[in-house]
């Protein structure tokens, strides 16, 4: 089914029965799709409640650039047009931004979280990353000045393109140009700060060799979320809830469905 909500129609799907509900939230450039092995796995046992983002699967595009408030306003909104709160969430990655930010903005709205692989941290920048960033800065600045010139704009349309496959992150490539006016606020919000202001018993689940959202994330994590635990999948990327999808929904159903 598709909602209209905040300006943008969302994709979701309701399955499953019980008198336990879970809203499942997928990661960036993903979709529904891939939470579906969880999905399965909890259907017997509860109701869960999947979306698409809003820029991704089946749903519109942002009717103009959104941050994480903007995309956490939208799952709230649709969580309650659906009479579906509170629920437990489980949130892979970029979701983790977005159950971060409502866990800390509405205490109660969660019964339970589980976050793996979840993003919204930032590493402490280098002397390298420093020089990058300013290196990175200088020639933005440059390109936006030639783009001024009429007989220059065509030059300065390259180097900005050079200088997006160069400085750019694989996801930000990957977007279009309005799109990624929406990664770029995404990504600047550091929700460290959400941390210690989550109320409800919360799941780490990170594998060891996740390199887009590194462990140290999970571990910050466990240390300052007042009521969590970090559990570690040996072996798995940024998507250990897949590759390793039996032990991981094993977890989930024990931490969500029997307590």
């Amino acid at each position: 089914m598709t909602k209209a909500i905040n300006g943008v129609q969302i994709a979701c799907r309701r399955s499953g029965a019980g008198d336990r509900r879970v809203l499942l939230l997928h990661g960036w450039g993903c979709s529904m799709a891939l939470m579906a092995p969880v999905e399965e796995a909890l259907s017997g046992h509860a109701e869960v409640l999947t979306l698409d983002f809003p820029g991704f699967g089946e749903s519109g595009r942002p009717p103009e650039p959104w941050g994480v408030p903007e995309y956490a306003a939208a799952v709230y909104a649709l969580c309650e047009e659906e009479r579906f709160l509170p629920c437990a969430v489980i949130a892979h990655s970029f979701g983790g931004r977005v159950a971060l930010f409502l866990g800390a903005e509405h205490s109660g709205l969660f019964t339970r979280m589980v976050i793996t692989g979840g993003a919204g941290l930032r590493a402490p920048q280098t002397a390298e990353g420093q020089k990058r960033a300013a290196a990175f800065r200088r020639k933005r600045d440059l390109a936006e000045k030639l783009g001024r010139l009429p007989l220059l704009a065509t030059a300065a349309e390259r180097l900005q393109d050079r200088l997006r496959q160069k400085y750019g992150s694989a996801d930000y490539n990957a977007l279009d140009a309005e799109m990624r006016k929406t990664f770029v606020k995404v990504i600047n919000q550091d929700l460290s700060d959400t941390l210690p202001r989550q109320k409800q018993p919360t799941l780490l689940i990170w594998g060891d060799r996740d390199t887009e959202t590194p462990l140290w994330m999970g571990q910050k994590m466990e240390r300052e979320i007042p009521d969590a635990a970090l559990i570690v999948l040996e072996g798995g990327s940024h998507f250990a809830y897949l590759e390793q999808s039996a032990r991981f929904n094993a977890i989930v159903k024990q931490f969500l469905l029997e307590a």
